[in-house]
């Protein structure tokens, strides 16, 4: 018996040990990451459809008496009926709109996400909130209940509970529901994290609420930060708060030199246990495989450490990626994230390589150049080093306008102006054919180059939107009938664009991600950038163990064939196997199509 227990034990720390706590997981540098906004993923279960009692307490705090769910397939732009009886522009019906996107909806479609080679889903916040996008979190230790089932009896679960104590909590049907997607997906060998948000909360917060409702005498007074008490003595209401970047829907949770005070800490403590070991088992293969973490740099650094403590506790191979973003957008300046790294993140969102892609491929304006993109790239690696293999590299999110957006539009201001309530001259238009080349070779780099390839939904599908609100679309689905996109936000005049699933652009992600999960070269190989100084073409090499392959993409709008100066990189051999097009080519009849690239080994 002593000698199986040493055994046992043995084994316990050699699991345990796989992953040094300062050190990346593995497994995140070979994923294919794809992010979920679930309001607008796919509807798998009409009966949860959102309620008008299921948006009391989010903006615009107010719900018309002839409310209805959006019909999906809708033109995005125009207004229904009940949306022009409320006399507001889009932009502000937008807030208002609910598709019934749900936990269901994701099951039903992990098998789509199979067969385009996803290998790890991000889920924008789950956990119960009154809005559409739930990052005004009423609670943390329970899935929304219109992503579930049975949302009425899960109301009835949380009058039983205590949310303070955990020992009260329950298992509502949304929460069971999202135990068996992590389960379905696990099956399929896909991890999945969601989002944490742990700056702030929303005013309907069960803690907030009993602050609104105690004042100074609330035992939860201390969990925000507070800046005026009502005086009950008056017919005013002087209650005043911090609300996240002065946003009063969103309380800012209180923090001291240490971060996040004692209270809400030890709360976020015990909602991490939850969803990373549910049965508390020691056993986390049932849980959450890591957080995304929003607005981090808001959060004090010494807050992250111990949070990252607590989850390696449960998970030595759970990832973490932060948002950590924009120092000063107005002069376009993002941080440098070293110093969230290691001790705290695995990764960032790395907008920075969004930045990088569109001043090479689509922008005039910013255009940098080849050695300036390369420039980009190798300081970003040097700042990064090992954690740059696992960085969360995007073309786009729920923040920002879609990647497809974004190439018809290039010379804005990337995530700002980027829809037409903020810039009138924002196109809102379809891209034309050119510009999904530019798409195709945007992703490409994506896929060939260190860091972590990350999709947005729909982006392989065709789908196409400025920034939030227009970038929260409902997701394209081959077996849907879409309206024309023919209104126009503004009231401008525009030709109508078709609304479809794009096969040709679905079917080149996949190949890119079966090419990444086929090579371990694109996710664990060094990279070597060959162009020189005055090149016309980005070409680079990634080798890994004894698997080596050379990557030439022609940015430019021209066909280009190689000449005698980029032969040097070739000269190893005369005839190579074309990885895309799957034909061998001689090396003296290489040549590009506009926006094209080859991978050659």
């Amino acid at each position: 018996m002593t000698k199986l227990i040493t055994i046992i034990l043995f084994v316990s720390i050699i699991n345990f040990a796989q992953t040094n706590f300062s050190e990346p997981p593995q497994w995140a540098k070979e994923a294919i990451w794809y992010q979920i906004f679930p309001e607008r993923f796919y509807n798998g279960d009409k009966s949860n459809d959102p309620k008008p009692i299921d948006l009391k307490g989010s903006w615009p705090y107010f719900v018309p008496d002839d409310w209805q769910i959006h019909p999906w397939t809708s033109d995005w732009y125009e207004l229904q009926p009940w949306e022009k009886n409320t006399g507001m522009d889009f932009y502000r019906n937008a807030g208002l709109r609910r598709y019934g996107g749900d936990i269901q909806g994701i099951i039903d479609k992990l098998d789509y996400l199979k067969e385009l080679g996803i290998t790890a889903i991000y889920l924008n916040p789950i956990f119960e909130a009154p809005s559409l996008h739930k990052y005004d979190a009423a609670m943390y230790h329970h899935i929304d209940n219109n992503f579930g089932p049975d949302p009425e009896g899960d109301r009835k679960i949380w009058e039983s509970e205590n949310p303070a104590d955990p020992s009260t909590w329950q298992w509502t049907s949304a929460d069971k529901l999202f135990l068996k997607l992590i389960q379905e997906a696990h099956s399929r060998n896909i991890k999945i994290i969601i989002d944490g948000v742990f700056n702030h909360t929303g005013t309907t917060f069960w803690a907030f609420q009993d602050i609104i409702k105690n004042q100074q005498n609330s035992k939860y007074k201390d969990w925000y930060i507070i800046k005026k008490w009502d005086n009950p003595e008056t017919p005013e209401n002087e209650f005043d708060y911090q609300g996240w970047y002065g946003v009063k829907d969103l309380p800012e949770i209180n923090e001291d030199e240490n971060g996040i005070v004692e209270g809400p800490s030890n709360h976020i403590h015990a909602v991490i246990k939850r969803w990373m070991d549910p049965d508390g088992d020691g056993n986390p293969s049932d849980g959450i495989d890591g957080w995304r973490l929003d607005v981090a740099d808001m959060v004090n650094h010494k807050f992250w450490q111990k949070f990252r403590k607590w989850v390696r506790e449960i998970n030595p191979e759970a990832y973490l990626v932060g948002e950590v973003w924009w120092k000063d957008w107005r002069n376009d300046e993002m941080y440098n994230a070293t110093p969230w790294l290691k001790n705290e993140f695995d990764a960032v969102m790395n907008y920075r390589f969004t930045r990088a892609i569109k001043n090479l491929i689509f922008s005039k304006k910013y255009f940098t150049g080849i050695n300036g993109f390369i420039d980009t790239i190798k300081t970003m690696m040097n700042q990064y080093e090992e954690n740059y293999f696992v960085m969360m590299n995007l073309l786009g999110s729920h923040d920002t306008e879609r990647l497809a957006s974004l190439i018809v539009n290039p010379d804005n201001l990337y995530d700002h102006d980027g829809h037409p309530g903020q810039n009138p001259k924002f196109d809102v238009r379809k891209p034309n054919e050119e510009e999904r080349k530019k798409q195709k070779l945007a992703v490409a780099i994506q896929f060939t180059l260190p860091g972590a390839p990350h999709i947005y939904y729909g982006d392989e599908a065709g789908m196409w939107g400025g920034d939030d609100p227009d970038c929260r679309k409902p997701m394209l689905w081959k077996e849907f009938q879409y309206d024309d996109e023919k209104s126009h936000p503004l009231g401008k005049s525009r030709i109508p664009d078709k609304v479809s699933f794009d096969d040709s652009l679905f079917n080149w992600y996949k190949m890119l991600a079966a090419l990444r999960n086929n090579n371990k070269s694109l996710s664990l190989g060094d990279v070597e950038f060959l162009s020189e100084q005055d090149d016309d073409l980005l070409i680079y090499k990634r080798e890994y163990l004894n698997q080596k392959m050379i990557i030439i993409a022609n940015i430019n709008p021209y066909e280009f064939k190689i000449n005698f100066k980029h032969k040097k990189y070739l000269k190893e051999k005369s005839i190579w196997n074309e990885l895309i097009n799957g034909k061998k080519i001689p090396t003296d009849e290489i040549t590009l199509k506009p926006y094209a690239i080859m991978l050659l080994n």
